[in-house]
């Protein structure tokens, strides 16, 4: 990869410092206040008729304030980010800068999670009996496994899969039985792979919004992709290893489609091959093929596209090939999820909910950037047009289309609760959104994301 060791200099725009400072609080504000609502409102609901299936309303969680070995480390990594995070994501050189965020964002996600211990935190998170380990024995011939996949996602037939295993295709389990196989079998494993790989993302997001927008407006991102309260279901959750194969896929996306890279053939196909990987970890992914839309409109470049759209090929052809149906496997998921606690659940609620979710999950910092995205899009989208668009205006188009995605999947019906853990690989293009927040206050924004993560995971037990 290409790269500067140094940022452009320029300088920020007064009005940058002076506007905006209220209407960010107050969309803040009103962030919190739609998280409040969603908890009386689910209150009411739950106690009435039972049918949001969640204790601790709107997040999937029970009231249950405990302590653990990260309570030191965690407030700890935050102090630090928030400290020092601005001032090295200034002056760091590109690469460290990157081995670093992904430094902070292991040690934000281990921190938390550990807050439940190491059993209960990592080692037994993917063994419960809604989980991918618990069928690992049942694919000891894995085309049988596959080519049967489709006949045990129903409930009701003898050996149905578990919750999570029928809620995703195949990719999704055979990512866990491969780790068995090479000698890396059981929970620990398995929760270090997906907090390891998971924390990738944030530099996935990092190089994209650099080649996308530019280096200034990534490296003003760059703590608040790391010190995100998302980052508590991130650990332990298998939605965070996706969150990075498909982060990844926008990014390669991204450098093949402006050759800032050695090889963007290469990149290219890299893209498309883990394009399709991400369609088979989950189907609710193939929404990303919005984001990666806009990557090529922002470059205003076709380029990638047959290289990309033979890599997304592999995947699909070589599951197919082995009996597995994805779109019959999609409309039996349909068909189970109105079996189960999804066809109880009130659509009327989670519709706004699932937003009151995400506000907790992306942190208030990250509703004071979506606010000023909002007051930029239209300029950004009359630049699009014409094809004058800023670094600042780039970044926008970027978050609008993550914020589509999102709302696609709202709007589905396909996504009632859980959204905290479900929506990772949306919300961590909201995240940057942040970089739109003025230079003075930035500590301070840091500190209420952190906080809203520590009192998460201190006062609430977020099982799934």
């Amino acid at each position: 990869m290409k790269t500067k060791d140094r940022p452009e200099q320029r300088t920020e725009p007064e009005s940058d410092h002076r506007t905006g400072h209220r209407p960010d609080v107050a969309a803040a504000g009103a962030g919190a206040l739609l998280v409040v609502a969603a908890a009386l409102v689910g209150w009411a609901v739950e106690n009435a008729d039972h049918t949001l299936y969640v204790h601790w309303p709107p997040l999937l969680a029970t009231w249950y304030p405990h302590i653990g070995p990260g309570t030191a480390a965690a407030p700890a990594v935050a102090v630090a980010v928030i400290a020092y995070g601005p001032v090295l994501a200034e002056r760091l050189p590109w690469r460290t800068l990157l081995l670093s965020c992904w430094g902070a964002s292991l040690a934000w996600v281990f921190s938390l999670a550990l807050i439940d211990g190491w059993g209960r935190g990592i080692a037994e998170r993917l063994t419960t009996k809604h989980e991918y380990l618990r069928v690992i024995g049942r694919f000891d011939d894995i085309g049988a496994a596959l080519r049967g996949f489709n006949d045990h996602i129903l409930i009701g037939p003898p050996g149905n899969w578990p919750a999570h295993v029928a809620g995703h295709p195949p990719g999704a389990t055979l990512t866990f039985v491969l780790l068995d196989r090479v000698g890396l079998g059981g929970g620990a494993w398995a929760g270090v792979w997906c907090i390891v790989t998971g924390s990738t993302a944030a530099v996935a997001a990092l190089v994209a919004v650099r080649v996308l927008a530019d280096e200034r407006t990534a490296r003003r991102a760059a703590p608040f992709l790391v010190l995100a309260p998302v980052a508590v279901w991130a650990g332990t959750s298998a939605d965070g290893y996706f969150a990075a194969v498909a982060a990844w896929s926008v990014a390669l996306l991204a450098l093949a489609a402006t050759r800032k890279v050695r090889s963007p053939a290469a990149a290219a196909l890299g893209s498309g091959l883990l394009y399709g990987l991400t369609c088979y970890l989950s189907y609710g992914l193939a929404l990303i093929a919005l984001l990666l839309l806009t990557v090529l409109l922002l470059t205003r470049t076709a380029r990638p596209l047959p290289l990309f759209a033979l890599g997304a090929l592999v995947v699909p052809v070589a599951f197919t090939l082995a009996g597995f149906n994805w779109w019959e496997a999609y409309h039996l998921l349909v068909e189970r999820y109105y079996q189960a606690a999804g066809g109880f659940r009130p659509y009327w609620y989670w519709v706004w909910a699932n937003l009151a979710c995400t506000v907790t999950a992306v942190g208030l910092a990250t509703v004071a950037g979506l606010r000023r995205t909002a007051a930029a899009a239209p300029g950004a989208v009359g630049a699009l047009r014409t094809g004058t668009t800023a670094a600042p205006q780039r970044l926008v188009l970027l978050v609008l289309a993550a914020f589509l995605m999102l709302l696609a999947a709202d709007l589905s019906g396909m996504s009632k609760a859980e959204t905290e853990r479900i929506w990772q690989p949306f919300m961590l293009w909201l995240l940057p959104a942040a970089a739109l927040l003025p230079t003075p206050g930035r500590r301070g924004w840091l500190a209420a994301q952190a906080v809203v993560a520590l009192l998460v995971n201190h006062l609430l037990w977020t099982g799934w």
